[in-house]
Order: C-alpha cells, then structure tokens, then sequence
C-alpha cells in the first residue's frame, strides 16, 4: 500500500474501540489524528518541538491503514502489535519511521506529551459521545485517567 492509499484507508477506518463500545459510526483513525494535532497545537509547551510534535501526531496512527485499529480485546500482544505496526510504517511511509520510532518508545518530551494527548482525546471523545447518549464513557474516561495519572504536564520541572 502506498502513502495515498494509506491516507485514504485512514480517513474511513473507523475507531474500533468507540465501535466496540457499541457506537456504529464514530470518528475515523484519520478523524482521531487530526482532533489530536490540533490539541498539541492548543497546549504544546513552548519548550518542545512544535514541529516534531505535530508530526508525531498526525503518524501516529498511520500504520493501522495497513493492520487496522488493533485493541486490547483483540488479544495481539504488545510486542506483536508493535512489531506489525512497524513493518507497516516502514512499507507505507519509511520517510517517517524513525519519527514513529521516537513516538513509540515515549523516551522524548515530545513523545511523552503527544502520547498525553492521545490520551486526553480519547477521554474528550467518550465524554461528547456519551453526551449524545452514543455509549458509556467512564471506562474510556477511566483508561485515560490511568494513563495520565502522575504525569507532569510541564517540562519545566
């Protein structure tokens, strides 16, 4: 599959944790990834890469064009999952590997924040959709919640 089609495939790939949630026609990966850019573009702090930040969100996601969205409840291991995800990146857009790369092993401050995002996007689309009585949101809110818990939003300290 080639960088076009991949972004295509995004743009009609349905979320699948919002579609196991019982939500028959939520947000695209696509969707996802750009609610998520535009929230780093909202709160990045000065002191990361807004550039390298942006890009890490808009790719993110960009492998599941190829192996779909994979879930917890689709029993893939981790290492499975990345390793799949990887080989995806690398066929479909090796020009951004080692972004996705940095992106993966959260080790950066802009990695760390952009997986935060993630995270607050994920706990902001529960809660709209569970405001137009779409699903439950308090496990997606829940799930977000532990992964935020003890992060520092600051890279000052």
């Amino acid at each position: 599959m080639d960088l076009d089609a991949a972004m295509d495939r995004i743009k009609h790939l349905n979320r699948a944790g919002w579609v196991l949630a019982g939500h028959d026609a939520p947000e695209s990966v696509a969707a996802h990834s750009w609610g998520m850019a535009v929230r780093c573009l909202q709160h990045c702090p000065e002191d990361l890469d807004l550039a390298t930040v942006l890009s890490m969100a808009l790719v993110h996601d960009l492998a599941e064009a190829v192996v779909g969205d994979i879930t917890p409840h689709d029993g893939v291991d981790k290492a499975e999952k990345h390793a799949q995800e990887r080989a995806a990146m690398a066929s479909i857009a090796p020009q951004w590997l080692d972004l996705w790369d940095l992106y993966e092993a959260g080790d950066s401050p802009e990695a760390v924040f952009v997986k935060r995002m993630d995270s607050l996007d994920m706990a902001a689309q529960a809660v709209a959709y569970e405001a137009q009585g779409l699903i439950d949101g308090a496990p997606f809110v829940a799930s977000a919640e532990r992964r935020l818990a003890g992060t520092q939003w600051s890279t000052d300290s």
